[in-house]
């Protein structure tokens, strides 16, 4: 563990593609499938006394595919499978609505941050996609990119710090914020990865899986409340529907 004065005391986690597979627009619990290794990453943190949480985009709910309450009811079951977490945001708006707090804008990161009171410099923010990088470069925070296979090169070569897998990712973080380019366990980057990492790509096999989010708090948990704002155009093609 680091010294007191250089930890890290939140990791704030993106959702789809981060902590459970990849479903577009899930409203159903049924199908929640946490990532290998997403339980004892999130364990590890708990343990050490860092807070964790959940910051995500859900635009199925502002194009009206999915409900507030079919978001609840996936991010309960995701809190069952992975949680408990400390603190979940979500941005329900959909691209074109100009808010702040739709990644890559940071309103989450920093409301997220605030709610575990942490200063975004103190927070880690791990996501999938490029996205989640800015907003916690936007924040003041952060980044580690744990590709998958909608992760674009481009994005992979771009984030500041990268991990094959979330435990790795977290093993870093327990030393503190993350140093180096790329964050490698015993396995060569290459085996974690596939052919693409030297190159900045993509994980070679990563499996689909399911998508939700949470706009509403349960009892003693914080939910983020958007506001409204100015937001950059994010990439809204398929196979990438937060």
């Amino acid at each position: 563990m680091s010294p007191a004065g250089n930890r890290v005391k939140a990791v704030l986690f993106d959702r789809d593609g981060t902590l459970v597979h990849d479903v577009p627009h899930n409203g159903d619990p049924d199908l929640v499938r946490p990532v290998d290794g997403a339980r004892k990453a999130v364990a590890l943190l708990r343990e050490h006394g860092i807070g964790v949480g959940v910051v995500t985009n859900q635009s199925g709910v502002a194009r009206g595919l999915i409900s507030d309450g079919d978001v609840r009811r996936v991010n309960r079951r995701v809190d069952e499978l992975i949680g408990p977490f400390d603190v979940w945001a979500v941005c329900p708006h959909g691209p074109d609505d100009g808010c702040h707090c739709r990644k890559p804008q940071p309103g989450m990161v920093l409301w997220a941050a605030g709610r575990v009171c942490a200063g975004p410099a103190d927070c880690v923010v791990v996501g999938d996609i490029g996205a989640d990088m800015e907003a916690a470069e936007r924040a003041g925070a952060h980044g580690i990119l744990v590709p998958n296979d909608r992760t674009r090169p481009e994005e992979t070569a771009a984030a500041a710090h990268v991990a094959p897998d979330l435990l790795t990712a977290v093993r870093a973080i327990l030393n503190g914020p993350p140093k180096g380019r790329v964050l490698a366990d015993e396995r060569p980057i290459e085996a974690a990865y596939g052919p693409a990492a030297e190159t900045g790509g993509p994980r070679a096999a990563d499996p689909p899986g399911p998508a939700t989010i949470p706009p509403a708090t349960a009892p003693g948990r914080g939910a983020f409340t958007p506001g409204a704002g100015r937001v950059r155009a994010v990439d809204d093609s398929p196979g990438r529907p937060e």
